[in-house]
């Protein structure tokens, strides 16, 4: 094993450092005006199926019994069980607050669903016109990235990972100056975020540092 390398300027050399929105570059598309471009709002088929199903099946099953109660027939032994018990047990009953948090964190949730748009995977891309609106995958925007980094020359590994506000790049470098190969990096990087088209840039986290000597 060598000797281990000498400590650096960790700001300088191995920290990380954040950076604003991609700059537009001169040589890029011609700013015009863009529409404004919001999220993507999920259609969430299955929570929605779920409560339709189950408030079907209560609805129906309630109909029922109160026909069959119409008809001169009793009524069925869950719905007396359940008349019964509501009449009996005192509000502060664990059983009843459990039923009630329950309650309550159900319709929260469904509200949390109704919301919120979803679809965190898909990042806004700009919009030119009003008719049109295209997303951008999360991975597969890092996956651009991530291949842009590659191309800069003494980059030996690379990860990316793309969110809605930020990118996290953490490059191992070697064969070339560290310092020179982050600020290439970056360049590089900033032309990739700025070539995705998104509507909000993300910020750029940049981690570079050399891989450990064995």
């Amino acid at each position: 094993m060598s000797d281990p390398e000498p400590a650096v300027d960790l700001t300088k050399h191995t920290g990380s450092r954040q950076s604003g929105p991609a700059p537009d570059r001169p040589d890029g598309p011609a700013a015009g005006p863009h529409v404004r471009a919001g999220r993507f709002w999920s259609t969430r088929r299955i929570p929605a199926l779920v409560v339709a199903a189950v408030l079907l099946g209560a609805v129906g099953l309630l109909l029922y019994d109160v026909a069959a109660v119409r008809a001169d027939r009793p009524g069925m032994h869950w719905r007396r069980w359940l008349a019964d018990e509501l009449d009996t047990r005192p509000l502060d009953d664990p059983w009843v607050l459990a039923a009630a948090a329950l309650a309550m964190a159900l319709g929260l949730w469904l509200l949390v669903l109704a919301l919120t748009p979803g679809l965190r995977r898909l990042l806004p891309m700009r919009r030119e016109t009003p008719e049109v609106r295209a997303g951008l995958d999360r991975k597969a925007a890092a996956l651009v990235l991530r291949d842009r980094a590659m191309e800069v020359s003494g980059v030996q590994s690379v990860r990316v990972g793309v969110g809605r506000r930020k990118v996290t790049a953490r490059a191992q470098c070697h064969f070339r100056d560290l310092d020179e190969v982050r600020g290439d990096l970056e360049t590089a990087l900033y032309e990739g975020i700025h070539q995705l088209g998104l509507a909000r840039p993300p910020r750029l986290l940049l981690h570079a540092r050399r891989p450990a000597k064995w």
